[in-house]
């Protein structure tokens, strides 16, 4: 085995001091073009390799980020989720960082997993996500002075880092859609009254409906969990309905839904779009695949990512970011569903 290629060696390779090659290679110094182009010759050649444990103990970084999120079950896929993952590490590794994952616990559980890996020194920041009203880990956070960014808002009274998708625009501009359409009875398929997400999606549905003068019954609010099923199921109760009472049209606030609502519309022998309209909220990738494809809000998840690593590599390396709270705006997908 080929003995380990020093920081020395490289030094007296490029002919400059050993502290010059550190500052160089740590992005601590600017030197001469020619200067910095020895320097990488040398490391090149040599094929030297930095000792990146040695360096975050002597200067106290980890260089890692944590990330947690409440996992999707065995038999469902997140698109979304990947998407957003995908971007952060991509952004992270750009900066010189990399994502730490660790599992998702209810209540005060997760408030202690940040609290074990903020005293270890195992990690620099945070990325939150699922976040509620009343969260432990922003008031924890908060408290610690520790650097975080939310993916998501919380209690309007707390002042923290977050990146974030206007859902009450997306589903403001699903409703109006549906409404310029010529729909007058438009029930919303929604999640539980204790999801945030939920809330601030539906507010854009009524803002809607309000606009146009138009009154939802209390029977075309369907809520429940997210799912494929409930989808199903939401729209058989809203086909029940008394005909004068019936909606035509519906909105969901996943496409998981929205999916199940088409499953059910055909299921009755009608048709998805013409009988029946359905948008949903998401462009997850096989919305467009669909028979018929699904009208939906597309989230800009991407750049939700890239955002939150990008704001909070500023505040780890204490740098002032342009701006610590970013609505980012949705658009909606027009297909033949809705």
């Amino acid at each position: 085995m080929s003995p380990k290629v020093t920081l020395k060696a490289v030094a007296v390779h490029a002919g400059v001091s050993y502290q010059t090659v550190s500052k160089v290679l740590n992005g601590q110094v600017s030197v001469a073009p020619e200067t910095r182009q020895r320097i990488f010759d040398a490391v090149q050649t040599l094929g030297y390799r930095p000792n990146h444990i040695a360096r975050n103990m002597r200067i106290k970084r980890s260089f890692m980020i944590g990330y947690s999120w409440v996992q999707t079950s065995p038999d469902q896929v997140n698109h979304i989720l990947d998407q957003f993952l995908t971007s952060m590490v991509r952004e992270a590794e750009a900066a010189g960082y990399h994502l730490l994952p660790f599992p998702f616990r209810e209540g005060q559980e997760q408030v202690e997993a940040y609290r074990e890996l903020i005293d270890t020194g195992r990690v620099d920041g945070f990325v939150l996500s699922s976040v509620n009203y009343n969260d432990p880990r922003i008031h924890f956070l908060l408290e610690r002075g520790f650097p975080f960014v939310a993916f998501g808002r919380s209690n309007p009274e707390l002042d923290f880092p977050y990146v974030d998708v206007d859902g009450a625009d997306g589903l403001r501009q699903a409703t109006e859609h549906l409404i310029q359409r010529g729909h007058t009875r438009i029930a919303a398929i929604a999640w539980p009254q204790n999801s945030r997400v939920g809330n601030e999606r539906i507010q854009g549905y009524f803002q809607a409906m309000q606009a146009a003068g138009l009154t939802p019954l209390p029977a075309w609010i369907e809520r429940g969990e997210g799912t494929f099923e409930f989808g199903r199921e939401a729209v058989a109760r809203l086909l029940d309905l008394p005909q004068g009472q019936r909606p035509t049209a519906a909105v969901a606030l996943n496409d998981t839904m929205a999916i199940g609502a088409m499953n059910m519309v055909r299921e009755r022998g009608l048709e998805v779009g013409h009988d029946f309209a359905v948008v949903g909220f998401d462009d997850a990738p096989m919305s467009q695949y669909l028979f018929p494809p699904l009208t939906t809000v597309r989230q800009p998840i991407r750049e939700a990512g890239r955002k939150c690593v990008e704001i909070l590599v500023g505040l780890m390396e204490d740098k002032t970011p342009a701006e610590n709270q970013v609505l980012l705006p949705p658009q909606l997908i027009k297909r033949a569903s809705g």
